[in-house]
């Protein structure tokens, strides 16, 4: 790939040094100083915001394919890390077009501000295109991102410190954007002109326990509007711990990094979780966590996918819908054992996206069906989840649709 600027007579202020040697110049944006990690791209048109405090990108560099990016600001409404203090989220970001000002009744900030609140660091002026072409050509690469206004850079420095960086494989991240201590979820979804609502103790019929990776507000949002108070638990909290709190199912929430490095100590507590009989729910990392401890295995994926227009064909009830994805690696179906059924595909390569265990009311998704941002298509599984809950508890279904 060539990387040239789009202008001649200014110094670049930003560059994207991969780890092949390839140097990207544009303008900086955000935060300034220099970061680690690897470039994906994304493919939804809305939902910056969203996209860029969402836990599962912490390591990654976001290359947002669409043009123009910004012009709705941002606001305190639209983040989806538990902790923002911690800023958990992705660490660079990537536009062809520079931010306008915003034009929007939500609008609080700039976005150019609100990265340079959270230590995002950003390049702008960049052929997105070429550089979206490129990922799918020779898989997500590692790099460096840096930012100084004054346009100096060692870039002998940034290239040893791309080609050095190790990667995402092997590196546990849920450890780092998992929740300190626990917590218990009551805001329930955002309704339009009125904002977000709270379950009240009153109206709380079930209990939920989230196990934290990396979990999505809109997540729990959702789980506490069908009736479910969650209690919220770090990701290394034991089983007999989450047993301890007498909760009427548990979810395995979506999440950074290599699965296999939170699976080393995730797998054992989750299998303890089966044999308790409860229903299991996973999304994103909390499928591969299950996955996990149910025999299988993951793998590193070429580019990832992410995005929120992606097939994904449901085999338990024929239906095909649409998706938002996030993530960079994926559990191998030829790896699951017997008992363990297939049951989501992805339409554009076939990888695995979803899986139950047959006999139990255990059962996860790779893709994300919080929906934000993306399509709707996928809320149905959590009233699945919550009828397996309402099932155990000797209650009527409800309808999943």
């Amino acid at each position: 790939m060539t990387a040239t600027a789009p202008w001649t007579t200014r110094k670049p202020t930003a560059l994207l040094v991969l780890a092949d040697g390839t140097v990207i110049e544009g303008r900086g944006i955000g935060a300034t100083g220099k970061v680690q990690a690897e470039v994906c791209f994304n493919t939804a048109l809305t939902g910056y915001e969203e996209i860029l405090t969402d836990p599962s990108y912490l390591g990654q560099i976001v290359t947002f394919t669409f043009p123009h990016v910004g012009n709705v600001g941002t606001n305190a409404e639209d983040i989806e890390d538990l902790t923002p203090a911690a800023r958990h989220g992705a660490v660079g970001v990537i536009f062809k077009a520079d931010i306008t000002d915003p034009s929007n009744y939500r609008a609080a900030q700039h976005l150019d501000a609100w990265l340079k609140a959270r230590g995002i660091i950003g390049l702008c002026g960049v052929d997105t295109r070429a550089l979206t072409a490129w990922i799918r050509e020779n898989g997500a690469p590692n790099a460096v991102i840096a930012h100084d206004p004054a346009g100096v850079f060692d870039l002998d420095t940034l290239k040893v410190e791309a080609k050095a960086w190790s990667g995402l494989e092997g590196l546990d991240l849920a450890k780092v954007a998992t929740s300190g201590q626990s917590s218990v979820w009551t805001e329930t979804p955002w309704v339009w002109n009125k904002g977000f609502g709270t379950l009240g103790a009153e109206d709380a019929k079930y209990h939920v326990v989230c196990v934290d990776y990396g979990v999505k507000r809109n997540i729990l949002r959702l789980f506490a509007g069908l009736d479910a108070k969650v209690t919220v638990v770090p990701a290394t909290t034991s089983a007999e711990d989450i047993l301890s709190l007498n909760p009427d199912g548990v979810f395995l929430s979506n999440g950074p990094g290599d699965p296999a490095a939170t699976g080393v100590y995730a797998a054992p507590v989750i299998r303890k979780l089966i044999d308790s009989g409860l229903p299991v729910f996973g999304i994103c990392l909390g499928h591969q966590m299950l996955a996990l401890a149910l025999g299988g295995t993951t793998e590193k994926m070429h580019q990832g996918h992410h995005g929120a227009n992606h097939p994904v064909k449901d085999f338990t009830t024929g239906k095909v819908e649409i998706v938002s994805m996030n993530h960079g690696f994926a559990v191998d179906s030829k790896s699951l054992p017997e008992g363990v059924e297939e049951t989501h595909v992805s339409l554009f390569d076939g990888s695995n996206c979803g899986l139950r265990l047959v006999g139990k009311p255990v059962f996860s998704v790779q893709h994300h069906p919080e929906a934000s941002p993306g399509p709707q298509d996928s809320h149905y599984l959590f009233r699945r989840f919550m009828n397996m809950v309402r099932e155990r508890k000797g209650e009527m279904a409800l309808a999943e649709r």
